[in-house]
């Protein structure tokens, strides 16, 4: 993970990439939508090299995202990580917490309270 937040850095960096230097998460849209979308058909096909290669595109993108987000002052790649692990400690209460669950109708029960309480 250092490795690629270096790769990424380089990239965006002062002598990086021309192209990617000018994007944009609007720019940046389509990809996400592709990326997506080419990890979808891998699953559907049943290819896991496809799959394992798609699912790198799709963290290519999250990190992406979050690089332009960090250089305009707004989070970083470790607040996105910060934030989900937070997210799903708080709506696996039935794991984390004081919640019970047993079966899977009771953990979508749960994970929809835990959700709601969230919103308000």
């Amino acid at each position: 993970m250092n490795e690629l937040n270096d790769i990424l850095d380089t990239l965006l960096g002062e002598n990086g990439c021309p192209w990617d230097k000018k994007q944009t998460h609007e720019s940046m849209k389509p990809y996400l939508l592709e990326e997506a979308r080419e990890v979808i058909d891998a699953i559907d096909t049943g290819d896991m090299r496809a799959l394992q290669e798609e699912l790198g595109d799709v963290l290519l993108q999250v990190i992406f995202h979050s690089k332009l987000a960090e250089k305009a002052g707004a989070f970083t790649l470790q607040d996105v990580i910060s934030t989900l692990c937070e997210k799903l400690i708080r709506r696996h209460s039935h794991v984390f917490g004081d919640d019970i669950a047993v079966t899977e109708e009771e953990v979508l029960r749960i994970w929809a309270k835990n959700k709601q309480k969230e919103k308000a």
